[in-house]
């Protein structure tokens, strides 16, 4: 999709003019200092769900046909954070993971590996309040934002990360800051590129930036409007590219969230291989109430490789409920149906339908 191209320059620029509105940060009148005494909060994370599906069927190993259904832990975090004092932090955070390797002793077990594992240096002393400086593994600057807005995490992943080109987490040094005057905030850092999952396997290193503008911060209408461009420059092995590219929409109100967003992806494997160009676009809706019912709209469309009529779509509705709760508690239940389409994919997909009931418990 060449319109990527055209729109991340132009996303970029706007970017630019707001930067000079970043000011210096000077102690206020009777200044207290910082309480450097270290800290440690302990929380968890736990998805859940129930899913039905319906197509395609399967044989079971009596021969019989019949739709799927399961309970399953989708995604369990115990989440270790603290401070060492107001200039330096960390995180530890464990995930569970489904056991596939061959000959392994606990194959389809539930085992748990690192997410997130990270040192952070805050930086507001110097530099307008939110700002930091990250080393380890920690999250990824384009899937982090998206999935703050988006808070159906529980349902499944977001577009780029359920497709596979990009991660949630990977190995670097990250920093954030934030535009004066609430205009905007810019991450950018370098990565292993290889994903939380895998160890780094060659001299390549992935660069990847986010830069958000929020054009009318003071209205009260608009001040949830942001324009937001990605980039993730990085390269399997020597003259072997993979880029990602982003550029969203998004809108956050007390009674919706919305984001529309089209990407471009390059691959190439090998500088002896073909390279692969890709595009897709996304959009998602998620009107609220304030009695805690939300819904939930969400189209995607990906074309994997230009040069072929290849095309893969997936839409989600679904209904849900917000408990009440105080402080950073959150839990709901996700009543969806997802329906998965495939053409001119060689060999050919199925199409997939599921209907599920998701829980969320988050603290």
């Amino acid at each position: 999709m060449r319109t990527v191209r055209l729109l991340l320059p132009l996303a970029f620029g706007l970017l630019a003019l707001a930067l000079p509105a970043a000011a210096q940060v000077t102690p206020a009148a009777g200044y207290t200092p910082p309480d450097d005494t270290p800290t440690i909060k302990v929380g968890m994370t736990l998805f859940t769900d129930f899913t039905y599906q319906s197509a395609p069927k399967v044989t079971d190993a009596d021969g019989n046909t019949v739709s799927p259904s399961s309970f399953n832990v989708g995604r369990a975090y115990i989440n270790v954070t603290g401070n060492i004092s107001h200039l330096l932090g960390f995180r530890i955070t464990p995930d569970i993971v489904r056991e596939s390797g061959a000959g392994s002793s606990v194959n389809g077990s539930l085992t748990f590996r690192l997410k997130y594992a990270y040192a952070q240096v805050n930086l507001d002393d110097w530099m307008p309040k939110g700002s930091w400086a990250r080393l380890g593994m920690q999250q990824t600057p384009w899937v982090d934002f998206e999935e703050n807005l988006y808070r159906y995490r529980f349902q499944g992943t977001v577009f780029l990360d359920r497709e596979g080109f990009l991660s949630s987490s990977d190995v670097g040094a990250s920093f954030h800051t934030n535009f004066a005057r609430n205009y905007g905030d810019v991450h950018a850092g370098f990565y292993n590129g290889e994903t939380y999952a895998r160890p780094e396997v060659s001299d390549q290193k992935a660069f990847m930036i986010r830069g958000t503008f929020r054009p009318l911060p003071a209205s009260p209408y608009l001040r949830g409007l942001r324009l937001t461009g990605f980039w993730d420059h990085d390269a399997y092995v020597k003259d072997a590219e993979r880029k990602r590219a982003v550029f969203a929409v998004t809108y956050e109100h007390k009674y919706v969230n919305a984001a529309w967003q089209i990407t471009d992806q390059k691959d190439q494997t090998s500088a002896t291989k073909p390279l692969t160009d890709g595009s897709g676009w996304s959009m998602w809706v998620t009107p609220k109430t304030t009695k805690g019912f939300e819904g939930l709209l969400r189209f995607d469309h990906l074309e994997p490789n230009d040069t072929i009529n290849s095309r893969r779509e997936r839409a989600i509705a679904g209904v849900a409920y917000w408990l009440p709760h105080q402080g950073n508690v959150s839990s709901a239940v996700l009543l969806d149906y997802e329906q998965v389409t495939n053409k001119g994919f060689t060999p050919g997909l199925p199409r997939q339908e599921r209907i599920a009931v998701h829980g969320l418990v988050n603290f």
